[in-house]
């Protein structure tokens, strides 16, 4: 059995999964509040200085869970784990937000898109010399970005 506590609350504008923004860059820098428990603000020092963090949540609405899920911009079925849906095994959510100020246990973002009340499980910082990657191959996503005309 692994079991996880939440160390926070993420509040949003949004109270239903159908209101979120399919993805933080389609956000429109939608604001969002993290409220950390007063056990674990200690672990807020130096966060400040990054620009952008990742966020690790738990998809606490979605009941259930699909292997195959018709992703936001496709019409085909592709597996849950090609897919970033919340309906999974595990109900992790990731997200990389960009951080504006941390006052006191309240880490204030942009570019949220979860659901107001969501637990947070933790905060990771985001730091391109280690997360960056240059994309060779984005699976069935490129193929329907090409199809589409978009870039």
């Amino acid at each position: 059995m692994i079991e996880f506590s939440p160390i926070g609350i993420i509040h949003t504008p949004w109270k239903k999964g159908e209101d979120c923004p399919i993805q933080p860059s389609r956000s429109d820098e939608a604001k969002g509040m993290i409220e950390v428990f007063p056990e674990f603000v200690k672990g807020l020092k130096d966060l400040e200085g990054f620009s952008h963090i990742y966020l690790i949540f738990h998809f606490h609405k979605s009941e259930g869970f699909l292997l195959t899920v018709k992703p936001y911009l496709d019409t085909v079925k592709r597996g849950v784990f090609a897919c970033r849906a919340p309906r999974r095994p595990n109900q992790i959510g990731l997200s990389i937000v960009r951080l504006e100020k941390i006052e006191g246990n309240l880490v204030h973002i942009k570019d949220a898109d979860m659901i107001d009340g969501t637990p947070l499980l933790d905060i990771k910082p985001y730091i391109p010399e280690f997360d960056r990657r240059t994309v060779i191959k984005t699976g069935w996503f490129g193929q329907v970005r090409k199809s589409s005309g978009k870039k």
